[in-house]
């Protein structure tokens, strides 16, 4: 009895020590599943609530910086500025009508804008943020704060905008932004998906927009979570992108600003080259536009005076306009002469006012002719008689050609809009564009640069460029790109005999300082500065054999659109050249009396990096100049007198 009692009390033993082990398992489990319940339904209950609303892991883009232009000093042309705008939610607003009214008791608002605003949140989703002002100041930003209770769903916003701090100095070459159009993204094969950003900005034309690639940079990206109505509930991650590429260009922004200024309210153009390496120092298209109208939507009142206005400001002139060359093209039949071996410098014509080719007259500008003339008294005075007659000897083929080893004719590659190819008239061209036959009228006609020619102002300050250095110098708008130098434009010799290239230069000079020369009155006396240069006046009307019987109209009595076109080309200094110009007056008249004056002030200009003593200028002109000079100080920012960055 007494072993089996021991038996008993050790099997109940091990008994209860196996009930308190799986009592123990039990209550551990139980304990996990309860901590793991207070997990799930306390600690997590947000996020699997946010689950339960189907929601999701979005990859959002973060757009880029764009990146800055500056001219060949450093001075910022385009820059990034912080810019308040104020932006409403329709979801939070309610009544949006009467959250506008309200808002704008509080601020001014734009009717367009206004309007815009509606249209876009008509569209959008109901917790996307619109913008109803834009650009606004702190002041205004202050007063939306201040009343936030009263403006449901109205928020200041703080982001980047592109400025233009020289304005319209530069609204020709920089050009501008815009928001991104349908028509844009339909325009692009692949559009790259920062481009759907709201309100994201491109580059609508010139430098802004043929190095849109570079300037726009990398987006970056955030993984944010949404819920399924697509409201971002959280940011998870983020990875910044890669702001755009600085652009410097080889525009110097003092000189173009004393252009723009000088040309007034001129229809006119002028382009600067440096002759050592093809950089655009200055093109300057003048009546300008002011391109931050553009950036955040011009409004009507604006836009309509631009595009009516018959001046054409919205057009670069420099590169899109496109003229008759008139007398500046006689140098390309000179050089196709002598090239060729047809005539020689001192082989001579004669001039008695008019050339009958075809039982056709064709008259020199000159009514009374200018007797007999050489290939150097032909350029300083300007005789048509005897390039009529050349160019029958030469032929057109033999003058396109030289005119297209010279730039003329030919579209040049360069990081602006619309840059067009002109004009260097061939018979097959004719018969091609024309269906027509090439008559020997035509050739005549385009022995002065009339006729089927047309060149604009940087072709033909291209071709004064080559003339001046025999070689074949290129056009440079982009001097670097994140401070790497670009490609010179000095280009190889150009292979025009230097006897006969010297010959054109001799009659250029004596254009210019010859007391018989058609620009003597615009010439610079400083003897290290001495310019050389050919006028030129191209008509836009045909005279009639009646007017020229009972007279020539003179152009200050005719109409502003029938009056001719003004040109003048010159390089400088003539022994050393440095810089190559040409000067178009739209309608301004002659070449010499429009043209000739300002090429030489730009010139100068140029030539001494500011403003030029007076003593350059010959004695009758100082005071006159002085006058002027002090003019063009008033109306010059004094940032740009002083050539330093403000912005």
């Amino acid at each position: 009895m007494r072993r089996s009692r021991a038996d008993s009390d050790a099997s109940h033993a091990k008994l209860s020590r196996r009930a308190a082990l799986l009592g123990g398992v039990q209550l551990l489990f139980m304990g996990g599943l309860a901590a793991r319940m207070n997990y799930l339904q306390v600690d997590q209950a947000d996020q699997f609530r946010l689950l339960a609303e189907e929601n999701r892991i979005n990859i959002r883009l973060i757009p880029p910086s764009r990146g800055e232009i500056f001219d060949r000093n450093g001075v910022r042309l385009a820059q990034n500025v912080p810019s308040y705008r104020i932006v409403i939610v329709r979801e939070d607003a309610d009544d949006v009508d009467a959250v506008m009214d309200q808002l704008s008791q509080v601020i001014k608002l734009d009717p367009e804008m206004r309007e815009r605003a509606l249209a876009e949140i008509k569209r959008s989703a109901p917790f996307l943020p619109v913008t109803v002002a834009d650009n606004v100041s702190w002041d205004d930003v202050s007063r939306v704060s201040v009343n936030t209770p009263a403006l449901p769903g109205v928020s200041p916003e703080v982001g980047l905008t592109r400025v233009y701090p020289r304005g319209s100095d530069f609204a020709h070459i920089v050009g501008r932004v815009g928001r991104v159009s349908q028509a844009d993204l339909d325009a692009l094969e692949d559009p790259d998906a920062v481009l759907r950003i709201p309100r994201f900005q491109i580059g609508k034309i010139n430098v802004e927009a043929r190095q849109e690639s570079l300037l726009r940079g990398v987006a970056g990206t955030k993984q944010v979570e949404v819920n399924a109505t697509g409201r971002v509930m959280r940011e998870l991650a983020r990875r910044e992108g890669q702001s755009g590429a600085d652009l410097q260009l080889t525009i110097d922004s003092k000189l173009q600003n004393y252009v723009q200024a000088r040309l007034g309210t001129e229809s006119a153009a002028v382009v600067v080259i440096d002759c050592e390496n093809g950089d655009l120092v200055t093109s300057a298209s003048s009546p300008s536009y002011d391109p931050n109208l553009f950036v955040g939507g011009i409004s009507s009142a604006d836009y309509n005076p631009l595009l009516e206005s018959k001046y054409r400001p919205l057009v670069n002139k420099t590169v899109q306009g496109t003229y008759p060359p008139g007398s500046t093209y006689k140098m390309m039949v000179a050089l196709a002469a002598l090239e060729a071996g047809i005539a020689g410098p001192d082989d001579t014509t004669y001039c008695p006012g008019f050339l009958e080719v075809g039982g056709r007259r064709f008259h020199c500008w000159k009514r009374a002719g200018h007797g007999w003339v050489d290939l150097e008294t032909s350029l300083e005075q300007s005789c048509d008689v005897y390039y009529y007659d050349l160019a029958l000897k030469v032929g057109i083929e033999k003058i396109s050609a030289m005119a297209n080893r010279f730039g003329l004719g030919i579209k040049h590659d360069l990081p602006l809009s619309s840059v067009a190819a002109g004009l260097a008239p061939t018979k097959q061209w004719k018969q091609s564009a024309r269906g027509a036959d090439w008559v020997i009228g035509d050739t005549v006609n385009a022995s002065i640069g009339q006729g089927f020619t047309l060149s604009s102002p940087l072709q033909l300050a291209l071709m004064t460029a080559r003339i001046a250095t025999n070689r074949i110098v290129m056009p440079r708008l982009i001097k670097s790109i994140d401070g790497i130098e670009q490609p010179s434009g000095a280009g190889d010799p150009l292979g025009i005999s230097e006897n006969n290239i010297r010959k054109v230069r001799k009659g250029m000079q004596v254009v210019v300082n010859a007391r018989r020369g058609t620009a003597y009155r615009s010439r610079i006396i400083a003897d290290d500065m001495r310019m050389a240069g050919k006028t030129g006046t191209s008509q836009v009307r045909n005279i009639t054999a009646a007017e020229r019987a009972r007279g020539v109209s003179r152009n200050e009595d005719l109409p502003w659109e029938r009056r001719d076109h003004a040109l003048f080309v010159a390089f400088a200094p003539y022994d050393k050249p440095r810089y190559a110009l040409s000067v178009l007056v739209e309608h301004g008249g002659g070449g010499s009396a429009a043209a000739a004056p300002i090429a030489r002030d730009v010139m100068l200009q140029a030539l001494y990096g500011g403003e030029p003593p007076l003593e350059a200028y010959p004695t009758a002109d100082r005071d006159r100049i002085a006058a002027q000079q002090e003019q063009l100080r008033k109306v010059q920012p004094q940032a740009a007198i002083n050539g330093k960055d403000q912005a």
